[in-house]
């Protein structure tokens, strides 16, 4: 067959270019929020404390994670998928526009909602744009695949580049915090216009709610007859073991969101109190912005992408298959874990003075690739378990892991910045064993995803 040598449409670069531009504005934002938010008003910050900046910053990530299910409804049955995505991109952009003029917390809620309210228009609408493009479920396993690495390459430009204008500034060029959010906005309505400008390129697809513009692999009959009969007790059990992988996933990105605050306040560097400079951010006479920590993040799944697709299919060709879901969910949770001891050793070790950056690279980079085991899986393993009268609530359902974390995380950090550092590695040896009993149970865990 020849389809493997098919060129992918130029509409898919139309939607995938799509998300490199919001994520590099989202990404710098979500940065530089909680740092602008802690320094001192005479630095161009609004002078909150660490806990406070963790929160909003918390607030911001949490509700982009659950208005996508929202938006999602509404274009599956009111409103064209297309107008929902340039829709969504514009009122991003006014959101990052009131961040440009924020002088106060007023100004910053606004654009909470309009942000996260753009979100839920644009995220997952676009990639059910970008899916009716393609008629063959290996060509759409593979665009989505190259997907996530237009959606990283975003995240890596905003914080390597973007994000250093506001910090240690970028070729000699240094901005104020409030200019970058207007750069961040600016980017957003250049997004619109690339969309709407390309529609062409999108033919018919998303032109009319998903509801009526459907491409399935399966046959309508098909279809028709999963949605209308009643769960079987194997459905059940897989819902169940959907809702269980979510429920961990949730610790996970608790304790995996919650290691940027010490990074960012304890280790990191910037203006006011809260910022205790426990690392040494040079080398030689270059001083690495701190964004450079979620720098990492993105060019590790950029890389190990891949990689570890390559490793998957590998060991699905072994006698007992793929590592199921539950063991990478227990093998990523304990490798943040592990971060956590790092980040305790790194401070041990640097005694009354500072520590080198490199800690902090291993830190990350154990936190990347502890993402990378089973994050991008998340929807695979959820369409390829859900009954299909459930699929479109289940995928909805998933998000709703970092929707909970965001909500968590700044709570417990708050507790952790009143007890001394070694506290953090309390908290990963409880991660690590959390993990390793995860990874002793996914036997019988495993049999409610494999039971008919």
């Amino acid at each position: 067959m020849e389809t493997a040598k098919k060129r992918r449409p130029f509409g898919f670069y139309v939607c995938a270019m799509g998300f490199t531009f919001e994520r590099l504005a989202f990404y710098t934002v979500k940065y530089l929020l909680a740092i602008w938010l802690a320094t001192e008003v005479t630095s161009g910050g609004l002078g909150l404390s660490d806990a406070e900046g963790a929160a909003m910053s918390a607030s911001f990530v949490a509700w982009t994670y659950i208005t996508p299910i929202f938006g999602g409804y509404i274009a599956d049955y009111w409103l064209s998928p297309r107008l929902c995505v340039a829709l969504g991109m514009i009122l991003m952009g006014a959101g990052y526009l009131c961040t440009w003029q924020a002088h106060s917390m007023g100004m910053v809620w606004a654009m909470v909602i309009l942000v996260s309210v753009g979100t839920g228009l644009f995220k997952g609408n676009l990639s059910g744009v970008n899916g009716l493009l393609f008629h063959d479920e290996e060509e759409l396993n593979s665009a989505f695949s190259i997907q996530y690495s237009f959606v990283n390459i975003g995240s890596f430009i905003g914080t390597t580049f973007i994000a250093m204008l506001a910090t240690t500034g970028l070729f000699g060029i240094k901005c104020s915090f409030n200019t970058v959010f207007l750069i961040c906005a600016i980017f957003l309505f250049i997004d619109a216009a690339w969309f709407i400008l390309n529609g062409k390129a999108l033919g018919d697809a998303g032109k009319k709610p998903f509801k009526n513009d459907q491409r399935e692999f399966v046959s309508a009959e098909k279809k028709a007859a999963a949605e209308s009969a009643p769960l079987t007790a194997s459905d059940k059990k897989k819902i169940v073991a959907i809702i269980l992988v979510t429920i961990f996933s949730a610790i996970f990105w608790m304790v995996w969101y919650m290691a940027y605050m010490p990074a960012y306040y304890y280790f990191g560097w910037g203006d006011g109190a809260d910022f205790l400079n426990h690392a040494n951010w040079y080398i030689g006479s270059f001083q690495i912005p701190t964004s450079w920590f979620d720098s990492v993040n993105a060019l590790t799944c950029i890389i190990l992408g891949p990689v570890l697709a390559g490793v998957w299919a590998k060991m699905a060709l072994r006698p007992k298959g793929d590592m199921s879901m539950f063991k990478k969910t227990a093998l990523g949770t304990m490798l943040v874990g592990v971060s956590y001891l790092v980040m305790v050793l790194a401070d041990m070790i640097r005694g009354d003075g500072q520590c080198s950056v490199f800690w902090l690279a291993l830190v990350c980079l154990l936190m990347s690739v502890g993402e990378m085991v089973f994050s991008p899986l998340g929807n695979s393993f959820v369409s390829k378990l859900a009954p299909a009268k459930v699929l479109g609530l289940l995928l909805g359902f998933w998000p709703i892991a970092v929707f909970l974390a965001q909500q968590i995380y700044p709570k417990v950090y708050s507790w952790l910045a009143t007890l001394p550092f070694i506290a953090y590695g309390v908290v990963g040896a409880v991660v690590i064993v959390f993990g390793l009993i995860l990874w002793a149970c996914s036997g019988k865990l495993d049999a409610l995803e494999k039971e008919d």
